[in-house]
């Protein structure tokens, strides 16, 4: 699993047995490679799965479930760029609590799984995008198989400090937005140090989809599990 130094800085406690807790990333037998992509509102997670088809479309054939409470913003988001036909993207209304429709009750989401399976068996990706969630927001290991979390620069250096599930546990941690970094005032070092100690040998990737619009690292530790 990726832990090029010069890539990717690590981090977390190894997760205590429970039903909902994941056990690592792992590519299915059989089907398409399931990935949640969760954080809190506006970390930029819409962004990324538009980054991430982007990046892996040309050597792969790529579906986008997106989760809003009430409406489907965040699929009309992903369909206006372009980046998978229509009928490869759907949207989930949770109507509650985001993390419930990804951890709890995902019936909705295997159901949406399954749809696109279903019309595209010769899938190799599903991007299951949450919808915007606090530091404790996992993703059920039924549902998917590899963990992203996205926090994002602008809500300041202290975040990864906050620990929470969706920084200690998640297959990758995602910092985003690290162009903002000093119109906000964040330390970009101090971040990537509580990182690595929050999460051990779990990786870290610092990124701007300013600079970089493929996701180029995020995209590499997909690309090495597919």
């Amino acid at each position: 699993m990726l832990h090029d130094p010069a890539t990717f800085a690590s981090g977390g406690p190894e997760p205590h047995d429970h039903d909902h807790e994941h056990t690592g990333p792992r590519r299915p037998a059989h089907g398409p490679l399931k990935v949640g992509i969760g954080g809190p509102v506006g970390s930029g997670k819409t962004a990324l799965v538009v980054a991430l088809c982007r990046a892996l479309q040309p050597n792969h054939h790529v579906a986008v479930i997106t989760n809003d409470i009430y409406t489907e913003e965040d699929a009309a988001i992903v369909r206006r760029t372009g980046v998978v036909a229509d009928d490869h993207l759907l949207a989930v209304q949770t109507g509650c609590c985001p993390h419930t429709a990804i951890r709890d009750d995902i019936a909705a989401n295997v159901d949406a799984i399954e749809t696109l399976t279903e019309r595209h068996p010769d899938l190799d990706i599903v991007l299951v995008e949450s919808g915007g969630d606090n530091l404790t927001a996992t993703f059920s290991p039924r549902l998917v198989d590899v963990q992203l979390f996205v926090i994002d620069v602008a809500g300041g250096d202290k975040v990864p400090r906050k620990g929470g599930p969706g920084i200690t546990r998640s297959d990758l941690l995602v910092i985003n937005k690290t162009d903002l970094a000093p119109l906000v005032g964040a330390d970009l070092g101090v971040m990537a140090r509580d990182a690595h100690a929050a999460r051990g040998d779990r990786p870290t990737v610092l990124v701007s989809l300013a600079e970089d619009p493929l996701a180029g690292k995020v995209a590499e530790f997909l690309e090495q599990l597919l």
